[in-house]
């Protein structure tokens, strides 16, 4: 592999010469920009802006724009002669654990190879030492005209170098996290802890770039002259209405996707499962205080259909006129003959003073 900077490795005083090469590769397709028109090339060429002509790289050098828009030439012999100490050299200024270091500063990556006989001592010296100390080592050194930040870590038996971001490069979180206050349920929980022992672990070197294979497809079938079939992305599943039946169901998906068995009964017992039930319209069901709950729900609606039907008479007076109607009724049951032997006597009247007004309307027509 091409080496893109020489220089050395600074470990107290001790001094290691080095190679550096990338560690990374881009596999990403590039395209060209056309004239839709007739396919021509289309391409950028640098002109200067006072006298139009287009200039080489020979001829393109750098300057600092100020802000009222004049240029301050800088050579590359300027920057050479600063005070630079990692210049050439990348300095180790701290050996630290591996966690201290934050993702977010993750860089380039880079390898460091020896060069020649006489470094391969300090650099397997300085190689084993990061391995048994299970430490990585901060680093500074220039590259491409600025100082930057490094760390050291053995991949294999190979030194490996990742740019670092400086601290204050790093952006704070402020305001990206959710505003509002959301409260997470033990069982929610317990199926996300579910579907990440169901994900398991991967096999690095088993995933790869669907996205780049299809572009790669698609050109393939246009230089051949077919007429590439499109694609479709798999549907997601529409609208989440249930954070826990989603968990559910990714729980089952996942284990489908491995080839696993699904749950036993025995085994859906021992793990605890939540009720799945829509955001809206939910009903709680089971359990002594759910009982509870339907029987009181029950009794208002009994009083306030006896409300609806009396008027607004008081639960109290309704009350009363019911245990009075209860008399009433036990007392006409209990005196039945009583009740028969009145209605006879009340009868006799009643055909008594009928016979009375005939009598008197026939004397008054005479």
């Amino acid at each position: 592999m091409r080496s893109i900077w020489n220089g050395a490795i600074s470990f107290g005083l001790v001094s290691i010469p080095i190679k550096l090469v990338n560690a990374t590769e881009n596999h990403s397709i590039s395209f060209r920009q056309i004239h839709l028109a007739d396919g021509g090339r289309i391409r950028y060429r640098k002109v200067c802006e006072i006298d139009g002509e287009e200039v080489t790289a020979a001829e393109i050098g750098k300057a600092y724009e100020e802000a009222d828009g004049s240029m301050i030439p800088i050579t590359d012999e300027d920057l050479g002669s600063l005070p630079l100490p990692t210049a050439k050299t990348i300095e180790i200024v701290a050996f630290v654990p591996a966690a201290s270091i934050d993702p977010l500063q993750m860089d380039a990556a880079y390898y460091l190879s020896a060069a020649g006989v006489p470094a391969a001592k300090p650099y397997t010296l300085l190689r084993e030492a990061l391995k048994r100390s299970r430490k990585v080592a901060v680093a500074k050194y220039a590259l491409r005209g600025r100082e930057r930040l490094g760390m050291l870590r053995v991949v294999d038996d190979v030194i490996a170098m990742h740019g670092l971001l400086w601290p204050d490069e790093i952006r704070s979180p402020e305001g990206i996290a959710p505003e509002t206050e959301v409260t997470v349920r033990d069982a929610e929980l317990d199926l996300a802890d579910a579907l990440m022992d169901t994900l398991g672990e991967v096999d690095m070197d088993s995933l790869h770039d669907d996205y780049r294979e299809a572009v790669e497809e698609l050109i393939a079938a246009k230089a051949e002259g077919r007429t590439p079939e499109p694609s479709r992305a798999e549907e997601s599943g529409g609208k989440v209405i249930d954070l826990i039946a989603a968990l559910e169901s990714s729980v089952r998906a996942a284990k489908e996707a491995r080839g696993e068995e699904p749950e036993t009964g025995e085994e859906q017992a021992d793990r605890p499962v939540a009720k799945v039930t829509s955001l809206a319209g939910r009903k709680k069901s089971g359990g002594t205080g759910a009982k509870k709950k339907a029987t009181a729900a029950a009794k208002k609606t009994t009083t306030s259909t006896k409300k609806s039907a009396s008027g607004r008479t008081p639960a109290k007076k309704t009350a009363a006129r019911s245990t009075k109607a209860k008399k009433t009724a036990a007392g006409s049951t209990a005196g039945s003959g009583a009740g028969t032997t009145t209605k006879k006597t009340a009868a006799k009247q009643d055909s008594k003073q009928a016979a009375k007004k005939t009598a008197s309307r026939k004397r008054a027509s005479a």
